[in-house]
């Protein structure tokens, strides 16, 4: 017997989902006296960001919990192992659990780095998370914060185990990501779906390429890696995710898992 979604969800009873309205900010349109700035927070409630942007760059990751970010129909996933970079200017919104530890770090707009002028994921690595931590040391001097700077900059690299989801918005797949989305343990097969939407398969495969870029198969796996982590970042165990993420056991997951992060699902489990 298949365990239902609200099985795995942790029951929040009364708390309203606060909504935070910030503005739209051009890249650079605000002078900052730093180089880098770190911020952080726990979220005590379920919470909302609307579309905006602001205007330095910005690296989101967590401490714990997984959060989650969008621009556009691109929906990407931050945890504490996969972060995300966010460059000035650039509109997104996004969405944290209650209990998430985010972080934050601004970097002032016209900063070099290696990384592109788009969102793209970073790897939170050991060496990367020392390096943030050390800036946010009280006592530390004028010179040790700008060797730090120029370590955390010249460290920074794309990674290419983005968790990243493509919405497709046309008439014809939007009732397959509804439905996915809201239980991605779904398992109607393209077929099925192209049976129930009255078209034949090719048009519904052919319609997927075009608007993610990746097949349907691999969509809903990564669909499922991302409702899979945030379970994860809650302390749920791997086989009860398995089982609502749509996995006929825990040794399933994992190699599914594996082949759509590079990752176990051990590495994003809250400890």
């Amino acid at each position: 017997m298949r365990v239902t979604q609200p099985t795995a969800r942790r029951a929040r009873k009364g708390a309203a989902t606060a909504v935070r309205n910030l503005p739209a900010l051009a890249a650079g349109e605000v002078e900052v006296p730093f180089v880098i700035h770190g911020y952080e927070e726990v979220v005590a409630r379920d919470t909302t960001w609307n579309e905006h942007s602001h205007p330095w760059h910005e690296l989101l990751w967590n401490e714990q919990g997984a959060s989650t970010a969008v621009v556009g129909s691109a929906v990407w996933c931050v945890t504490p192992a996969l972060g995300l970079w966010m460059p000035a200017g650039q509109l997104h919104s996004g969405s944290a659990v209650a209990g998430t530890s985010s972080r934050a770090h601004f970097f002032r707009y016209g900063t070099t780095s290696a990384l592109p002028s788009a969102p793209v994921a970073v790897e939170i690595t050991p060496l990367l998370r020392l390096l943030l931590d050390r800036l946010g040391e009280p006592e530390l001097t004028a010179a040790s914060r700008a060797v730090t700077e120029a370590m955390v900059l010249d460290v920074l690299r794309p990674s290419p185990r983005a968790l990243l989801v493509h919405l497709p918005t046309s008439e014809l797949l939007r009732p397959i990501v509804d439905a996915v989305r809201a239980d991605p343990g779904d398992q109607r097969t393209l077929t099925g779906w192209a049976a129930a939407l009255g078209r034949s398969p090719r048009t519904v495969t052919r319609a997927f390429r075009a608007e993610t870029g990746t097949s349907f198969a691999r969509w809903v796996a990564t669909v499922r890696a991302q409702h899979a982590v945030r379970l994860l970042a809650q302390g749920f165990e791997v086989d009860v995710v398995a089982d609502v993420v749509g996995y006929r056991s825990a040794s399933a997951f994992g190699a599914a898992f594996r082949r759509t992060t590079g990752m176990t699902p051990g590495m994003f489990r809250a400890r």
